[in-house]
């Protein structure tokens, strides 16, 4: 296996791990805490805008990472 593709299997790997997690411990909790269908569906519409922000800080930080990697000391 080369290094791109382990690489590519991390990546998805982490990705199927996010979204586990997304679903696992906010899509689940906000779903469940209503009785009425549309409550149900309008909270899982706008848990859509928590993953959005953790995927926004997450892009960040990467970002972050490889525009000040050839000034970090080690």
């Amino acid at each position: 296996m080369s290094n791109q593709e382990v690489t590519y299997v991390v990546a998805g790997c982490c990705g199927v791990l996010g979204l586990a997690a997304y679903v696992v411990f906010i899509l689940v909790p906000a779903v469940t805490a209503y009785s009425r269908i549309w409550q149900r569906a309008l909270a899982g519409v706008l848990t859509l805008y928590v993953l959005a922000a953790f995927v926004a800080v997450g892009a960040a930080g990467g970002g972050a990472i490889v525009w000040f990697w050839d000034r970090i000391n080690i």
